[in-house]
């Protein structure tokens, strides 16, 4: 998990000690506010990835602090902190930009769990979500980049089923851009000013599911201490992105299917039904068609989901985007991480191209993170891309680099990227797509340690 830079805005000391101090134990850095104004005056001063907002506080309220912040640091994720919770308080704070809230009182994993999600999303997409690709919708420029021939058909119908409220299911291969594509969506819509919400069918189980998506009534199972609002609930007014909806049971299927019908959702425990108004863009990396004959995906969801197909190309079928794409992060990580990396040799350029890119462009942007960390040169060369990039390194394909045994060449970056990162083994791992314990294996097998 990445480590955030937090701020605890609470008039209530205990509270502002408890996730300080959870916080600081998971490493990330926290500064605190005791109200609304000393809070603004630290956004107006510090930047932060997270602010944890009490609702009720003297001075500023929880929601003109949040409005507050939302014009000096507009990246920076709110999460609400209220014991005053309803479903006018908290989708109110949705539709100014909040990521989430938590009701108190609260456990330290419903603090961990809901920073781990935002820790997530910036690793996954980026702090500057909106300069990630490049497409001009309706005088709004949304950064979506790709020339490509398939890209350009791709953009074209995203103009076209933007402004409408019609039903979109996304698919393509995982690192793909799906999640982009939809954000693209909902910000050149008509419920652009609304909140746009994302849920990862793969990341709970099937209670805890149900929960986040319908939400909950007090005392309804083992450890549901207080009402909680669910996701769709609290998107009313705005767009509801299901993301890798091929992962969901059969029940769930179900449940979801008569909520997007019907427009009304039941929280668990509750018989009362609520009224929902949202805008529902899925998206899958599997066959819906295979899944709906194999009897694991509804046939009727699948239908009511693929109003309008969205078939995002894997990198492999658009290599005119590689070179374009890789610039484009260079830029971004120079910017990032303090280099000054001003191109890409023409070998490094052929090895990239060769490359079939399994993982796409995520799998792509990560390589380029770790070639401008370790690149000692001006420009991206050959040994700072990974192993499974190069190609046969002889001295007519690699210029003036001496031939050598592949496992010393794999140990030589182990090295270098451990270095670049002052041997984090967590960021080493992402950076060289592979997980911890291959690289703690690695590490043993090539005798490597820590200076």
């Amino acid at each position: 998990m990445d480590k955030l830079r937090v701020i605890v805005i609470d008039n209530d000391q205990t509270i502002r000690d408890g996730c300080q101090r959870v916080l600081e134990e998971d490493g990330h850095a926290v500064a605190t506010a005791e109200d609304g104004i000393q809070g603004v005056d630290l956004l107006k001063t510090s930047s932060f990835d997270l602010a944890l907002i009490d609702f009720k506080m003297p001075g500023l309220d929880g929601l003109q602090v949040l409005k507050q912040l939302k014009k000096l640091s507009p990246k920076t994720e709110a999460v609400m902190i209220t014991a005053y919770a309803s479903v006018e308080t908290a989708v109110k704070a949705m539709r100014l930009g909040a990521y989430d809230y938590i009701a108190k009182p609260f456990a330290p994993n419903e603090i961990r769990n809901v920073v781990a999600k935002i820790s997530e999303k910036k690793l996954l997409l980026g702090d500057d979500i909106e300069e990630e690709w490049k497409i001009e919708l309706d005088g709004r420029t949304d950064i979506l980049i790709g020339d490509s021939p398939r890209m350009r058909e791709v953009f074209k119908l995203v103009k076209k089923v933007a402004p409408t409220d019609s039903t979109i299911l996304i698919y393509g291969e995982s690192g793909t851009g799906k999640e982009l594509i939809a954000r693209a969506i909902h910000y050149n819509s008509l419920r652009m000013n609304k909140t746009f919400m994302t849920v990862d069918c793969g990341s709970l189980v099937d209670t805890l599911f149900e929960s986040e998506l319908f939400g909950h009534e007090k005392g309804a199972f083992t450890g549901a201490v207080a009402t909680k609002h669910g996701s769709l609930e609290l998107a009313h007014g705005g767009t509801f992105f299901f993301d890798e909806i091929g992962n969901i049971s059969l029940n769930l299927q179900a449940k979801i299917l008569r909520a997007i019908q019907e427009r009304e959702i039941r929280r668990v425990g509750s018989s009362k039904t609520i009224k929902i108004d949202v805008r529902v863009i899925a998206a899958t990396n599997r066959d819906l068609r295979r899944s709906v004959e194999e009897g694991t995906f509804r046939e009727d969801l699948f239908y009511r989901l693929s109003v309008i197909p969205i078939y995002l190309p894997s990198l492999e079928e658009r290599k005119e985007d590689v070179l374009p794409l890789t610039e484009h992060f260079i830029a971004k990580y120079n910017k990032r991480r303090k280099r000054e990396i001003l191109g890409i040799s023409k070998a490094a350029k052929n090895m990239l191209l060769e490359y079939k890119w399994p993982g796409n462009v995520r799998e792509l942007e990560n390589v380029v993170e770790r070639a401008v960390i370790i690149e000692e040169s001006n420009e991206i060369t050959p040994v700072s891309l990974p192993i499974h990039v190069q190609k046969e390194r002889t001295a007519a394909a690699a210029g003036d680099f001496e031939i050598q045994r592949l496992d010393q060449i794999e140990k030589e970056h182990i090295i270098k990227t451990l270095q670049a990162v002052k041997w984090n083994k967590s960021k080493t791992a992402k950076l060289l797509g592979i997980d911890r314990k291959t690289l703690y294996d690695k590490i043993l097998r090539y005798g490597i340690k820590e200076p």
